[in-house]
């Protein structure tokens, strides 16, 4: 197994010193390392730091293991040390990208399969479990969670993209809540819920990121017509699984939702770096640690 600690030595710290200094000039003479400390106890996002998916990828070792969540038809990962988790299979994948005009050509065979998401079908551990824009669709994030952390080796790391509902389609919905992940966790719950499903067909709104950066997320109108069509939607899956966000988060509430589940002792993995969104994307990006 590939030492982790490689990659988090090449990973840029969360918090940007040249953005201290410019607030703090009397921090100008000292070493990165030392003020560090500052952020601690400095609340503000426009501190840290902010990454996109192509440098944070780029840093992952080739001899590293890895295991990707969700590659759907555009893993983000290729080559011989990589392996896919989906809940489809390939030729499943084949015609869904066949249906929304997608070129099947970037489809990843698929080593393992498990319809609801559960990660105890895989028979291996990684160096590193990575999913893009998937975290959000787990109907339990604390299942999903300890799922990662089952098939990671001792000092995995967990590497999410994940979108940041200020620049996407979820960007009237609310921030979720720890009262909402814990009720899907205690609930146990397996498909989601028909809030989410609500929310996801009749709450959201245009899903064209520059905009949002601009400024312009709306219009925003919620109708009888598409909160009857949600409805309608999750009373005909009778019971199944639906495809929608169940979780709407910013790199802020992510990092504090993800602190109070590891403080509660309901998670193992621990929060290495969180960084910001970059400007003009609609994701962020989350590195998780399993303890050794």
């Amino acid at each position: 197994m590939t030492d982790t600690g490689a990659l988090l030595e090449r990973l840029p710290a969360e918090y940007d010193t040249d953005a201290i200094r410019r607030r703090y000039p009397g921090l100008w003479p000292l070493a990165d390392k030392e003020i560090a400390g500052y952020l601690e106890s400095e609340k503000d996002p426009a501190l840290r730091r902010a990454m996109v998916r192509e440098d944070v990828l780029a840093l992952i070792p080739e001899g590293a293991s890895c295991l990707e969540i969700g590659p759907f038809g555009k893993p983000v990962l290729r080559g011989p040390h990589v392996k896919y988790f989906d809940v489809l299979s390939t030729e499943a994948l084949v015609a869904r990208a066949a249906k929304v005009g997608d070129s099947h050509t970037d489809v990843p065979h698929v080593h393992y399969v498990e319809p609801t998401g559960r990660l105890d079908v895989v028979d291996a551990v990684f160096d590193i479990a990575i999913s893009s824009h998937c975290l959000e669709h787990q109907p339990n994030l604390v299942g999903h969670l300890r799922g990662v952390s089952g098939v990671l080796a001792p000092g995995g790391l967990y590497v999410a993209l994940i979108p940041d509902k200020r620049y996407c389609f979820d960007h009237f919905i609310p921030e979720s809540s720890i009262a909402a992940i814990l009720d899907a966790h205690y609930t146990n719950r397996r498909v989601h819920s028909l809030a989410s499903i609500i929310e996801h067909r009749a709450l959201t709104c245009h899903n064209d990121t520059p905009r949002h950066w601009a400024g312009d997320s709306g219009p925003h109108e919620i109708t009888a017509a598409r909160v009857k069509h949600a409805i309608k939607e999750w009373k005909a899956a009778q019971g199944g699984y639906v495809d929608v966000h169940a979780w709407q988060f910013t790199p802020e509430s992510f990092r504090q939702n993800l602190n109070l589940l590891r403080a509660l002792n309901l998670i193992d993995l621990t929060i290495e770096r969180v960084y910001q969104t970059a400007s003009g994307r609609n994701e962020f990006c989350a590195v998780l640690r399993k303890p050794t």
